[in-house]
């Protein structure tokens, strides 16, 4: 299937809506195209068992439904789905005016899996909304119309997420909520996993875990890596695990994952921070872009569950490291992945992949809820490395973002060490833009990306550090309280401070506290002193300030003939407007 015929194909579903115009909002549009599509992308690639299914399911009448479903699911072609009912797309037009009950009589007929994927649709309400509109053959007609047989798991997610994103656009939501750019993806997928033995050994089995996995294009673009990259695919499986707040999106990932013969209980319905649903499990590798900016305590229920977890269970829950602002919930995410990582001493440990936008990097001063984050996770020498990406690759967003490496098992050569790498310049420019989306990383960029963080060298774009170059003191300074002309003494007869005069300083780690004061406060204060209770240990990654480059301003002269050859061009417009 080429690129054309997908964008075919996708225009053609998203052309269907307009049968809906008049019945239904546009807001409304994906709630009959999104389970539709589901249910034609199975109604095709069931075809060609079906005859031997219907044989077979004669033969278990009166049988469990838990053996019917083992017993025809082996007969599908589909190791978790099987459809027993003798209505397909084509039957069910056949007769018009039963249309309704037949294709409720056809949705039964699949097996629990599947049923409990249109269950979160809510299809049976659509069925009947359509029915008593007079839409509902039109609709299943002109779904007949397209073949969605031959199709890649990763072709069909692109469909969906074209779908989403279109649907989204045109009810004024946030279309980019839902899904990753593609070669964002690759990239994470390539920087997580190319020197990990484990990934590419034969006959190993792996989990990994994504907690807002939305349509499922991260698992599904590591599963595709894994099965290019291990040293024999037939005999290794990778296990696709997620969970997504938002109930369709959740369905169409279960049902497309379920096709790639996923098991589909490791997809589940829920929000990961109040419903972790996933509690006792641990995984090889997590990969997520959390929604950026994120209010976590916009909902009394979700802000008071993640407080009382931080409060109460401390490091024996998710988020002991603290708790970031309200605003944006990105560090709560790093966090919940955090704690499912593998014993590192026991076991190979885990990698994580996560985007970020830049407020992670440095927002909170020491002793703030992200500061003290960050200081957990760089003092237990977790962060590999941070990749800058370009702008505007994202279809929501031309913020600059970011992707965090973070492990709890880092090869000899890293520990202790973070490698940080400018990729904002490697990038391609789209021919034509999608919404914010105006950029885009290549293949040959993703390889270069990739080479630059597993060479582990410094050079133009790529530095590495101490972790301790990161965290710093953050000093109270203070100076003493006078009245009439006197220093006001307390009890002891220590001089009282006076907070109106208090002050800060941030002095790096490495630095000797008592020597950066004498140098550079007492000589300008020379009756300050420290107040060592108040001293707190913060870490930021100014990711700008690493990277900058001194450009020299321009002399007076090059200004002066800049300005004289536009005050020249300006001139001879007038005078052509005047002629």
């Amino acid at each position: 299937m080429t690129i054309s015929s997908f964008a075919e194909k996708a225009n053609f579903i998203w052309d269907i809506a307009d049968t809906l115009r008049g019945d239904y909002k546009q807001a409304e549009y994906g709630k009959v195209i999104l389970p539709f599509t589901v249910l034609r992308r199975l109604d095709c690639v069931l075809n060609n068992s079906k005859n031997d299914v219907l044989k077979m399911y004669s033969k278990l009448e009166g049988k469990s439904d838990e053996l019917i479903d083992r017993t025809l699911n082996g007969i599908s072609g589909y190791k978790y789905f099987h459809n027993h009912s003798k209505y397909d797309f084509e039957s069910l037009l056949a007769e018009p005016d039963k249309i309704s009950a037949n294709l409720q009589n056809y949705i039964a007929g699949f097996s629990k899996s599947v049923r409990e994927i249109f269950e979160s649709f809510r299809f049976n309400n659509q069925i009947a909304r359509l029915d008593k509109a007079n839409l509902l053959y039109q609709v299943v007609k002109e779904f007949n119309a397209i073949d969605l047989t031959n199709i890649d798991g990763l072709e069909m997610g692109y469909i969906f997420e074209h779908l989403i994103y279109r649907f989204a656009e045109a009810s004024n939501e946030t279309a980019g909520e839902h899904f990753t750019p593609r070669e964002i993806i690759e990239l994470m997928v390539h920087i997580l996993f190319q020197n990990d033995k484990k990934f590419h050994k034969a006959g190993t089995i792996l989990n990994i875990y994504d907690p807002a996995c939305g349509t499922g294009g991260m698992l599904t673009i590591a599963e595709d890596y894994f099965k290019a990259h291990n040293e024999d695919p037939q005999s290794s499986v990778l296990n696709l695990f997620g969970q997504d707040v938002n109930e369709e999106i959740y369905a169409v990932c279960k049902s497309d994952l379920m096709i790639k013969g996923q098991n589909p209980e490791n997809i589940r319905f829920g929000n990961s921070f109040t419903k972790d649903l996933f509690p006792y499990d641990s995984f090889d590798y997590m990969l997520c872009n959390p929604p950026f900016g994120v209010n976590w305590g916009k909902k009394a229920d979700v802000k008071k569950f993640i407080k009382d977890e931080h409060e109460d269970r401390g490091f024996g829950g998710r988020f002991g490291a603290g708790l970031p602002p309200v605003s944006d919930g990105s560090l709560l995410f790093l966090q919940h992945l955090i704690s499912k990582m593998k014993d590192p001493n026991t076991t190979d440990g885990s990698r994580i992949a996560i985007v970020f936008s830049g407020s992670p990097l440095f927002n909170g001063s020491a002793g703030s809820g992200p500061s003290d984050i960050r200081k957990w996770i760089i003092e237990n020498d977790m962060l590999e490395g941070v990749i800058a990406l370009p702008t505007q690759l994202f279809y929501n967003t031309g913020i600059g973002t970011y992707i965090w490496i973070v492990t709890n098992k880092k090869e000899p050569h890293r520990k202790g060490k973070i490698q940080l790498i400018n990729a904002v310049d490697i990038y391609e420019k789209m021919k034509k833009s999608l919404n914010n989306k105006r950029n885009y990383i290549s293949q040959s960029n993703i390889e270069e990306i990739a080479k630059i963080y597993g060479e582990f060298e410094n050079n133009g774009v790529s530095k590495i550090y101490d972790n301790q170059d990161f965290g710093y003191y953050k000093i109270t300074v203070d100076r003493p309280l006078i009245k009439n002309e006197k220093v006001v003494k307390d009890k002891k007869g220590k001089p009282k401070a006076d907070t109106k005069l208090r002050d800060y300083e941030n002095i790096p780690l490495k630095e000797d506290i008592t020597k950066y004061f004498k140098r550079e406060v007492l000589p300008h204060v020379p009756d300050a002193w420290i107040d060592k209770s108040k001293t707190k240990v913060g870490y930021e990654i100014n990711f700008n300030s690493e990277f900058y480059e001194y450009k020299p301003l321009r002399s007076l002269k090059e200004i002066r003939k800049d300005i004289l050859e536009l005050e020249n061009k300006t001139h001879k417009s007038i005078t052509n407007i005047i002629d």
